[in-house]
């Protein structure tokens, strides 16, 4: 006799589907139509467009109450000895049951994530003995083998990981948009990638040797992109101690590597020992060293890196191994590396300034950010949604009127509903910044990329003096490649020519 009925069987699949599809692609849509039959309801559907709701969406509600009611009749099934099933059978049980395990730890696991970020430490979970009872009922049945014959501290973990996924996602990636939507699926694949079954079973455990690149133009959330990854990372769970094994807020290293000097990047990637060069008073520890194994080091700003560390960081990606400066032992990387820039990395390999070899050790998982104007393109509404945001972060529950004042602004003709924001998102907190202060946003003149733009400016008296240097030192840096070349033909200092760098200006003239 079959263990499931053919109306148990096409929920227990539709199921299996919602479990296993990225949570912010048309597949999860489908696996809840497939579940539910004809008692799907579109109005509810497509609730990934935003962060969970206090309660769960209707077609989920739906699904769990079903669940509910078949799994343990399953159970009671399956503990008579004709019971008859095959291992096809056993295997959408065991995925029923881990649904449902899923589901009834969330509101514990999402109050260990908050007083996680709130006393910035591991806490011990006391709720995992309840967990652990109702796995040993449902999966540790006596005389049936399941396929994955789980660890119930490893599901746990996994839980845990899944819960701050979707925590660290809507956290860092705000927006409706389609584009939106897209960039958070995007997101969920570098953690997960696109096999979550077989993630769980191998992958969680290595995810650390892959390399994630994330492009795209300046003011578009890159670091963002990267803290979500970065703190979504498994980390195991100790079932003694009922513990996690490491601290998740405190395992995120970032590094701007346009703002330092050659030397300092070094050092704090690195590490020094005392002596090594003016200044090293004491042996330091860089990001490579401090990183635990479940952590990750965020290369801000990539495309900047000088040569000479190129080389060091590749033979880091390559090996898993760096040296202190001043010193020739070699120590042990462990973590993940993440790295981020809005340059065209193959523009800057054909001109010699970046190593091919370093972008194919970088390149094994990339994402691409959406501008702002991207998201707008494809939904208008998205910069009222974008704007309450911003608004409410500022100043809390006067947000709302706040917003308003932005909005009206904007639409009134100052800027437009055609308006390009080429700042993307760091634009537009300041035009809300500007009119919370000032009640209007101006944005600074630009000369356009074309030659004709910058003519036009300089006839109109439109530029200021600095505006014009920027733009000057902005072309003169592209035509020579570095920082040092732009500023012997313009006869400045180098940190000079680095500080007058119009970013935006210097994509559009790339793009142009």
């Amino acid at each position: 006799m079959p263990l499931f009925r053919d109306d148990e069987r096409a929920l227990a699949e539709g199921i299996r589907e919602v479990m296993y599809a990225n949570p912010f692609l048309p597949e999860r849509i489908e696996g809840e139509r497939h579940a539910l039959g004809e008692a799907f309801a579109e109005e509810s559907a497509d609730w990934n467009r935003l962060p969970e709701l206090a309660d769960d969406p209707g077609n989920l509600q739906v699904i769990l109450e079903r669940s509910d009611k078949l799994t343990p009749e399953l159970a009671k099934r399956l503990r008579k000895p004709e019971h008859g099933a095959t291992s096809q059978e056993l295997a959408l049980y065991e995925d029923l049951v881990v649904f449902g395990l899923y589901h009834s730890s969330r509101s514990v696991l999402d109050q260990v994530i908050e007083r996680s970020v709130a006393e910035r430490k591991p806490l011990p979970v006391k709720a995992y003995g309840d967990f652990a009872g109702s796995a040993e009922q449902l999966l540790a049945i006596p005389g049936i083998e399941l396929p994955s014959n789980y660890e119930f501290g490893h599901l746990f973990a996994a839980f845990f990981q899944v819960r701050r996924a979707f925590h660290h996602i809507f956290s860092f990636i705000v927006g409706s948009s389609p584009a939106a939507s897209r960039l958070r699926a995007a997101v969920w694949q570098s953690i997960f990638t696109h096999d979550l079954r077989r993630y769980r079973q191998v992958l969680y455990n290595c995810m650390g040797d892959i390399t994630t690149l994330v492009t795209g133009p300046s003011g578009t959330g890159k670091e963002l992109v990267a803290r979500a990854i970065g703190l979504s990372r498994y980390v195991p769970f100790d079932a003694k101690t009922c513990t996690f094994s490491d601290d998740f807020v405190q395992s995120f290293y970032p590094l701007n590597l346009s703002a330092l000097s050659p030397t300092l990047i070094e050092s704090e990637l690195f590490g020094h020992c005392r002596g090594t060069f003016t200044g090293a008073v004491d042996d330091h520890a860089g990001w490579f060293e401090v990183c635990p194994a479940r952590g990750t080091v965020f290369l801000d700003e990539i495309g900047e890196l000088a040569a000479s560390i190129q080389v060091k960081l590749l033979r880091v990606l390559q090996s898993r191994t760096f040296q202190r400066l001043g010193e020739t032992k070699a120590r042990e990387f462990r973590g993940k590396v993440i790295a981020a820039t809005n340059r065209d990395l193959a523009v800057e390999m054909q001109e010699n300034r970046f190593r091919e070899d370093l972008y194919y050790r970088l390149c094994s998982d990339v994402i691409v950010t959406p501008s702002l104007r991207d998201h707008l393109r494809e939904s208008p509404d998205e910069l009222q949604t974008l704007v309450n945001f911003i608004a409410e972060r500022l100043i809390g529950n006067e947000g709302p009127g706040l917003a308003d004042e932005v909005l009206s602004w904007i639409n009134a003709g100052h800027l437009g509903a055609d308006y390009a924001w080429p700042g993307n998102f760091r634009e537009l907190e300041q035009c809300v910044r500007n009119i919370l202060i000032r009640s209007e946003y101006r944005p600074a003149v630009r000369a356009s990329s074309g030659s004709n733009g910058l003519t036009s400016a300089l006839d109109e008296g439109t530029l200021t003096a600095d505006e014009l240097l920027r733009h000057y030192c902005t072309r003169v840096y592209l035509r020579t490649g570095s920082y040092e070349a732009a500023a012997r033909q313009l006869g400045l200092d180098r940190r000079t020519v680095k500080a007058k760098i119009d970013d935006q200006l210097l994509e559009e003239l790339r793009n142009g």
